[in-house]
């Protein structure tokens, strides 16, 4: 498990790590937060965008519109429907006049435990972007880059005028995403890691942890991460069928109780997309290798 670093953390004071970007951190830490959700504003001039608004917070819509200062804030975009993302879209709206816009509205029943958000009922987006289509305001372009996998709606945002990708949750600066089946797909989310790896992006900003300053880097080390997974999968049921609880102690020597729920979910998704490959076969609750 990474620590989270000792407080106090900036939550609510606006940071500037480029001329174009200002970030605020909202008050939810977590263990599946880190120290909450980065808020980040964009643009220098006359407006700002705003991305992933976060929760509903009173004190962090003020924080937001007080990083605005004068400007005005003409866009709110989301990267992902998650209840740490969105939430603060709808009012933060009423106070602007601005347009929610960005990812799809996508919502899930799951009555079950989870082992990150649940999804937001409020979100409804004015205009969703697809693939490629681009926001602009006074000094700025935002791009929408798909990237499928940690949820199906998850979208990223590059800064065409100093090279920035605002990656949500599906590269984060502090830990790795948890994809949780059904709508969090393997599969896609490396291909989305391939998708990124292939592009010329200057920093990483998440909306959990640090910039990631080489993104490429990380970017490699998530896909290689992910592949031994896998590889380590198969070992496992080469010495015979497995539940999916027995994978955990063997693969997580260590691990925070608070999180093993998280990985049993990832280990799903894993065995879903080896499944899918014809590689895996599962009967009721055990899997088997082919």
């Amino acid at each position: 498990m990474v620590d989270i670093p000792p407080r106090p953390w900036p939550t609510g004071t606006p940071e500037h790590p480029e001329p174009l970007v200002t970030r605020v951190l909202a008050p939810n830490p977590s263990p599946y937060t880190f120290t909450g959700t980065q808020t980040y504003l964009v643009g220098s001039g006359k407006d700002r965008a705003v991305i992933d608004p976060g929760p509903a917070e009173t004190e962090h819509l003020d924080a937001i519109l007080a990083a605005a200062g004068d400007a005005s804030i003409t866009a709110i975009l989301c990267t992902h429907t998650h209840r740490d993302h969105s939430p603060a879209a709808a009012p933060l709206a009423e106070r602007t006049g601005a347009p929610v816009m960005g990812c799809a509205k996508l919502v899930i029943a799951d009555n079950g435990p989870r082992a990150d958000e649940a999804f937001d009922t409020t979100y409804e987006p004015e205009r969703v972007l697809e693939d490629g289509e681009a926001v602009s305001g006074d000094g700025w372009t935002l791009r929408a880059i798909a990237t499928p996998g940690h949820t199906s709606n998850h979208v990223c945002f590059a800064l065409e005028e100093s090279g920035a990708l605002f990656t949500g949750d599906h590269v984060m600066g502090w830990s790795t995403s948890v994809i949780v089946p059904p709508d969090g797909d393997m599969g896609d989310y490396l291909a989305s890691l391939d998708k990124l790896y292939a592009r010329e992006d200057t920093v990483y900003y998440p909306a959990h942890g640090k910039p990631v300053e080489k993104p490429r880097q990380l970017v490699r080390s998530m896909i290689g991460h992910r592949r031994q997974r896998e590889r380590q999968i198969l070992r496992i049921l080469g010495e015979g069928p497995r539940s999916l609880p027995e994978f955990i102690p063997i693969m997580y020597k260590g691990l925070d109780p608070r999180l093993e729920k998280a990985a049993q979910m990832s280990v799903h998704a894993h065995l879903i997309d080896l499944e899918r490959r014809n590689v895996v076969n599962r009967s009721e609750e055990r899997w088997t290798a082919l």
